[in-house]
């Protein structure tokens, strides 16, 4: 068995250097627990690569990513290109080039409600109590890397949407058998009615199927399934959709948990896999140490799944359901009594080593402590 691992780290812009180090941080804990080796590489990407080589994504950080096992990624976006419509490199390129490089057909991302947490999300208890989704969303292809056009002077700009069955063939297959341990349940979102492309989708799911005839498949509409994600969650098990569909429904999913500090992804493809929050770069935080670093460190524990660790994985989720139900907690979670981006980092690590005899004094954690005892 492999214990010895190569992580390229890609912290970015924004609070993604501050919750990426609390990665490190329990990826280090998890190393001394189970008796592996990581390796980490830095690496620029986005706003703080176009500042430092005018490229979003060097080709240095291409090369350190694949010849890692895997990519650790914080976030990118920084105001001085959201606020610039006429910027011509923007941070976001150096990330879909990432995906394009690294052959990352595949974004996973999961949606686990906590009965600890039910009261911060907007919707109803009953609602939402006992969701638990995993979204499949092509990633590499559709109209975020069809060809593109803007003339100016006639005031008009087009965005092309193409999809060939090679593209969605492999994304199908593993939502199907992600399904097959679950619930036994694929939903494939689509616009069947409106788009061509959606065609091609339905008809590639519906062949696909007959090789998994224990799932039960069906078929929504986008704007229906972004109405029954709010009146509804609980009837979805997975998820699988094209490119931009998948980017706007993962999000509207995010906000059922009550925190969108809390979800993490994971982006696969044949020989490399990415994982990273879903959240932005959130710039009003930076460095003010309230970040959630959650969805980073559940990130982690995909990564840690990729990787066949799966008892460290294991112990890692134990780790952090055991801070959010002791309220160890950032301020989006905790408003009365909120903990630092550092210290919901350090309370897990904490946990990894020492479980229940962790030194730290659950009263005075209550009333805002912590103590060695």
């Amino acid at each position: 068995m492999k214990t010895d691992f190569k992580i390229a780290v890609l912290a970015g812009d924004g609070i993604g250097p501050e919750v990426v180090n609390e990665s490190i941080k329990i990826l280090d804990a998890i190393a001394e627990a189970f008796h592996y080796k990581f390796e980490f590489k830095q690496a620029l990407v986005g706003a703080e690569a176009i500042f430092q080589t005018g490229n979003p994504l060097p080709d240095e950080t291409l090369a350190i990513c694949k010849e890692s096992d895997a990519v650790l990624f914080g976030a990118i976006g920084d105001p001085s290109f959201d606020n610039n419509p006429d910027a011509k490199v923007r941070p976001e390129q150096g990330l879909l080039k990432l995906r394009k490089e690294l052959g990352l057909f595949a974004n996973i991302r999961p949606l686990k409600t906590y009965s600890s947490l039910i009261e911060k999300s907007p919707l109803k208890k009953e609602i939402i109590d006992g969701t638990d989704i995993q979204i499949f969303r092509e990633l590499v292809s559709g109209i975020y890397f069809g060809e593109k056009f803007t003339d100016e002077e006639a005031g008009y700009a087009y965005d092309i949407c193409k999809y060939n069955r090679d593209e969605i063939t492999p994304i199908v297959h593993m939502a199907f058998q992600e399904a097959q341990k679950r619930r036994k349940k694929l939903t494939l979102i689509d616009k069947a009615n409106v788009l061509d492309t959606s065609r091609l989708w339905r008809k590639v799911c519906k062949e696909i199927a007959a090789e998994y005839p224990d799932v039960e498949l069906d078929f929504m509409f986008v704007d229906n399934a972004a109405m029954q994600l709010i009146l509804n969650p609980k009837q979805f098990d997975v998820i699988v959709t094209e490119n931009m569909f998948g980017d706007i429904i993962s999000d509207e999913a995010s906000v059922i948990g009550g925190s969108i500090g809390l979800l993490p992804s994971a982006s696969i493809g044949n020989d490399n896999a990415m994982f990273e929050p879903i959240h932005g770069s959130y710039p009003q935080a930076k460095g003010k140490g309230i970040a959630n670093p959650i969805a980073s460190i559940l990130s982690t524990a995909m990564m840690l799944d990729y990787l066949k660790l799966d008892h460290a994985a294991e112990k890692l989720r134990e780790s952090v359901e055991h801070a959010i139900e002791n309220k160890y907690v950032t301020i989006d979670l905790n408003a009365e009594q909120p903990y630092s981006t550092s210290e919901v980092g350090s309370f897990i690590v904490d946990y990894i080593k020492y479980s229940e005899k962790s030194y730290y004094n659950f009263e005075n954690v209550k009333i805002g402590k912590s103590t060695i005892v």
